[in-house]
């Protein structure tokens, strides 16, 4: 506690009064640097000294951040600004076109170099090309506009002489049919025909337009969003300077609070209007072009409403939770009274129906694990919402992902026990094992239900990502695909189940309980293969893709782990079907070898790579410098534990198969360990995630802009 003598006492009083704080020039710049005159009067070795140089400092780094945030998000501000001027041109000049006899010409797409992206909507637009005159026609209409096209064969100069700037479209290749002409246009443009050949001439199609005004619009969203989050910032500060002097106050018995507060707000953080004018700017542009303006409907893209919290949710929670519970402890006691799991009953259930309900379980698993990711992110505060490009509006809370879950998992243990009692009713088996199909049915129905009920943003973005994902490479790839993605590569034993499922239904085994019709079929045989290397391959489908947009070498190495898997899993498959001793002794070797180098390639890539640590150079030894949990034992116990999870596979090596029951037991068993391992993988992906973008300020999504400058493309 700093204590002060009546005499110091009365030399200060008079000084608080004073202009508190000088600036001055530092030598390599014109930055202000805030001193406070007060410490002058102290020795070196004073506390309260040490204290106002060190909130001098601080003071310095919130104006110099302010200060250089500010400048980006002005740039930002003005290079929008003629972004949106060119794009009305644009839109005013197709609008004139096309009321006139020859406006199919601008409905027409472009050519251009297709290694940024400039590409023709569809292939056959590629050769519908204009006559010269209509060519010359619509370049002279747009260079009226201060817009000369990239390859115009009438590039014309400015009063001065110069030759007037070439614009760029660039549209990102973010669907099948963008990626696939950009990269037959680019190959075309390589082998057959000369890519810098003068007076090919651009054209415009209404598409194009359309797309590069989502693109601007988005870009003014993010921007405005950046700017509510540097005014938080500037908001924050004021508040912590305040309650530090206030606390000095206390602590000082001294008024020091009021006087440098004043110089505080003179600073530039908090006396520059810069960043509110820009905002007011922004709300009125994006009124008027991006919202019919309408207000109220611009405001609900500028700033979306949280979504709340409801307490109804943690009561149906606790609920179904009950529920579940109940009917789980039913069924348990239903299928030990009616011996379906004994080794010596008959394996219908266990071949059939089991499938059926295992995938519901693993599922509704992945979902809990889900829910848990959810809670410890927003406890730790972790934002996840920026990092998947979610809406707060409707994105899911970690109380909605219980409740999903619960209500899932009881449904699927209801009908359980449902299909017991009717089976020991003495009901037909044709009809009773009806009901995991009725249950399957139900569930893509609402999966697929286009009313705006159980959750429809939710569904629609799971759908809209699984497409992505299984369309890999052809879409762009996002941080939520591939890390969707990752969630597959641990629910290949669902998919296994699916595979089952579709084939007992195909061939009616549902009827006849013939369970040997599907695993003795050469086809059922084959897909295995192809089941269990699917999701390594759309992984590794997107880290090409990655490559070939960012042209980062990691991807490619990060493609590499994801073949070393497809490798050791189809040799695991392989042994696991082989009887012959001398082969399964080659097979084991095989096995051995190819899953341990992807085991370690897949540890190093865990730790290293997606979590960040086993940095021998960290403050924290063998973790990472910044750790968002305080107990650092946790990080060392999770390394522990992921490659304990890592190495499951050392099962199907020892082929521990007493019966087909337990061994169906034993296999649902591996598979939960593998969602649970991915729930734990989850967590740390995320953080190391979060930790690079506060690393590097990335707080808003740095969306590209349509309309760019040739002469900058080096």
């Amino acid at each position: 506690m700093v204590k002060f003598s009546k005499e110091l006492e009365a030399q200060l009083i008079p000084e608080w009064k004073d202009a508190f704080v000088r600036s001055k020039s530092m030598e390599d710049g014109d930055e202000e640097v805030y001193q406070t005159e007060l410490v002058q009067l102290f020795s070196e070795e004073d506390e309260v000294r040490l204290f106002f140089e060190g909130l001098d400092e601080e003071l310095n780094k919130v104006n110099q951040f302010y200060k250089t945030k500010e400048s980006e998000f002005l740039e930002r501000g003005e290079i929008l600004n003629k972004q949106l001027e060119i794009l009305l041109d644009l839109k005013r000049i197709v609008n004139e076109r096309r009321r006139k006899p020859n406006a199919g010409v601008l409905s027409r797409s472009w050519s251009s170099s297709p290694r940024n992206s400039n590409f023709s909507e569809s292939g056959t637009e590629l050769n519908e090309i204009s006559t010269d005159s209509q060519t010359d026609e619509i370049i002279a209409a747009l260079e009226k506009n201060g817009i000369n096209f990239i390859n115009s064969a009438t590039r014309t100069k400015t009063k001065k002489g110069k030759p007037k700037m070439a614009m760029r479209i660039d549209i990102p290749a973010t669907t099948p049919t963008r990626t696939i002409t950009a990269v037959t246009s680019m190959l075309w443009e390589d082998l057959v025909n000369n890519p810098k050949k003068e007076g090919t001439g651009d054209f415009i199609s209404r598409k194009k337009i359309q797309c590069a005004e989502k693109m601007i619009r988005g870009a003014f969203v993010e921007l405005y969003r950046g700017l509510g989050l540097l005014k938080t910032y500037s908001s924050l500060n004021m508040v912590a300077f305040t309650k530090i002097l206030k606390k000095f106050d206390k602590v000082s018995n001294q008024q020091a609070s009021a006087s440098y507060l004043k110089a505080v707000k003179r600073s530039h953080f908090i006396s520059s209007d810069k960043v509110v004018r820009l905002m007011d700017d922004v709300e009125s542009i994006f009124t008027k072009h991006f919202a019919n303006s309408d207000r109220k409907k611009a405001m609900k893209f500028l700033r979306p409403q949280r979504q709340r919290e409801s307490h109804m949710i943690t009561f149906f929670v606790g609920l179904f939770t009950g529920c579940f519970v109940s009917l789980f402890s039913v069924y348990a006691i239903l299928a030990h009274l009616s011996g379906i799991f004994r080794p010596n009953s008959e394996r219908s259930y266990v071949e059939t129906v089991y499938p059926v309900f295992s995938i519901f379980a693993l599922l509704s698993l992945h979902l809990f694990m889900y829910g848990c990711n959810l809670f410890m992110w927003k406890g730790t505060r972790i934002n996840y919402n920026f990092i998947f490009e979610f809406q707060p509006s409707t994105a899911l809370k970690h109380r909605d992902a219980f409740l999903i879950c619960t209500t899932f998992m009881t449904a699927v243990v209801a009908a359980m026990v449902i299909h017991l009692l009717l089976r020991a009713s003495g009901f037909s088996p044709n009809h009773v094992d009806a009901i995991p199909g009725i249950l399957l049915l139900i569930f893509v129905f609402v999966l697929i239900c286009p009313f705006d009920i159980f959750y429809r943003p939710t569904r629609y973005c799971f759908i809209r990502i699984i497409r992505n994902t299984v369309c890999s490479p052809f879409y762009k790839v996002l941080m939520v695909d591939f890390f969707m993605a990752d969630q597959l590569t641990s629910q290949i034993s669902l998919m296994r189940h699916m595979e089952t499922t579709a084939c007992h239904f195909l061939a009616g085994s549902f009827k006849t309980h013939r369970y040997e019709t599907c695993k003795t079929g050469r086809l059922y045989s084959e897909l295995a293969y192809v089941i269990s290397f699917l999701p390594y391959f759309w992984r590794a489908m997107q880290c090409a893709r990655r490559w070939f947009d960012e042209s980062d070498l990691d991807h490619l190495a990060n493609m590499g782990k994801y073949v070393s898997a497809m490798v050791a899993a189809g040799a695991r498959i392989t042994y696991s079907r082989q009887e012959s001793l001398h082969v399964n002794y080659l097979w084991l070797g095989i096995v051995l070898v190819t899953s341990v180098f992807a085991t370690l390639y897949q540890l190093y890539w865990d730790f290293v790579k997606d979590w960040g640590l086993l940095n021998s150079k960290s403050k924290n030894l063998w973790l990472r410098d910044d750790l968002i949990l305080k107990n650092k034992s946790v990080y060392y116990m999770s390394i522990a534990l992921n490659i304990v999870l890592r190495v499951a596979w050392v099962e199907t090596v020892i082929r521990f198969r007493p019966n087909v029951v337990k061994s169906s037991m034993l296999d649902f068993v591996l598979a939960s360990l593998e969602v649970i391992r991915r729930g734990h993988w989850n967590f740390y992906r995320l953080e190391n995630e979060h930790l690079n973008n506060v690393g590097k300020f990335r707080a808003v999504k740095a969306v590209p802009l349509p309309f760019r400058d040739t002469d900058s493309d080096g």
